[in-house]
C-alpha cells in the first residue's frame, strides 16, 4: 500500500496532538518554559539541517528571492486567514489555544525536511515505509509538546502531512522517471538546508526572540528547485 507510511505518520501526529491537548492544564509558567525548550530543540534541528548544503550560495539566493515573492504574495497573511477561518469553524480561541498558530507552526515543522520527501519517495517507489514511520514517531512526540502549548490546531498539521507526503508518494514513479537521480539528490540536499533556515526561524519565534514571518519564506523551496535545475542543465 503506497500510502501506508503517510497514513501512519499522519495518525501518529493526530494521536500526539490529542494527548497534548489533555496536557494543557499544566501551569502557564511551565508551558512557557516547555515552549522555549521546544523552540530551542527546533532551532538546533534547523542548524543541523542547514549545514548539509555543499553550496550555501544556492540557499542564500533561494531564501532571498523566495522571501521577496512570499512577502509580495503575503503567504503568512493568507495562511493566517485560513487558520482563523478554521478556528471560527472548529472553535474559539481560548482554552483550545490559537488554532491558526498551531496549524501554521505544526505544518511548517512537520512538512519541511528531507525525511518527508525521501520517505514519501521510498513509499511510492519501493513500498518501503520505514523512513515515514520513523518520522511519524518523532512527529508524534513533537505534536504532544506542541499541542500542550499551542492547542488543538496542531492536529491540523496531520492533514497537511497527509496531503503533502501522500501526493509525493502517489507520483513517485513519475518523479523518478522525469527527474535524474543526481538532480533529485542535489535538490533534496539544498532543500533540506533551505528548510533548515526556516526551521531555525520557527525555533527563534517559539523562544520569543524574533517574529519572523516564516510562511513568507516558503516560496524559497520552489526557487531552490529552479536554481538547482538551472545549475544541472548549464
Amino acid at each position: 500500500m503506497v500510502l501506508l507510511g503517510t497514513i501512519i505518520n499522519a495518525l501518529l501526529i493526530a494521536v500526539g496532538a490529542i494527548i497534548g491537548r489533555f496536557l494543557q492544564g499544566i501551569p502557564d509558567k511551565m508551558k512557557e518554559t516547555v515552549m522555549q525548550v521546544i523552540g530551542l530543540a527546533v532551532t538546533v534541528l534547523g542548524i543541523q539541517m542547514g549545514i548539509t548544503s555543499k553550496n550555501f550560495i544556492v540557499v542564500i539566493v533561494s531564501l532571498v528571492i523566495g522571501t521577496i515573492i512570499g512577502e509580495w504574495i503575503d503567504l503568512d497573511l493568507q495562511l493566517n486567514r485560513f487558520g482563523k477561518w478554521l478556528e471560527h469553524k472548529i472553535g474559539k480561541k481560548g482554552d483550545q489555544g490559537d488554532i491558526a498558530q498551531g496549524f501554521i507552526t505544526s505544518t511548517l515543522i512537520f512538512v519541511i525536511g528531507s525525511m518527508a520527501i525521501i520517505g514519501a519517495l521510498d513509499s511510492g517507489l519501493r513500498n518501503d515505509h520505514s523512513v515515514l514511520i520513523t518520522k511519524g514517531i518523532i512527529d508524534g512526540f513533537t505534536a504532544i509538546f506542541l499541542a500542550s502549548t499551542l492547542g488543538i490546531g496542531v492536529l491540523l498539521g496531520a492533514v497537511s502531512v497527509f496531503i503533502y507526503q501522500g501526493t509525493i508518494a502517489l507520483f513517485a514513479g513519475q518523479i523518478s522517471n522525469i527527474v535524474p537521480e543526481v538532480l533529485l539528490d542535489t535538490f533534496v540536499q539544498q532543500m533540506t538546508a533551505t528548510g533548515g533556515a526556516m526551521i531555525i526561524a520557527i525555533g527563534l519565534n517559539m523562544i520569543g526572540l524574533t517574529k519572523i514571518r516564516v510562511a513568507n519564506m516558503l516560496p524559497a523551496i520552489l526557487v531552490v528547485a529552479i536554481v538547482v535545475t538551472f545549475m544541472h542543465i548549464f
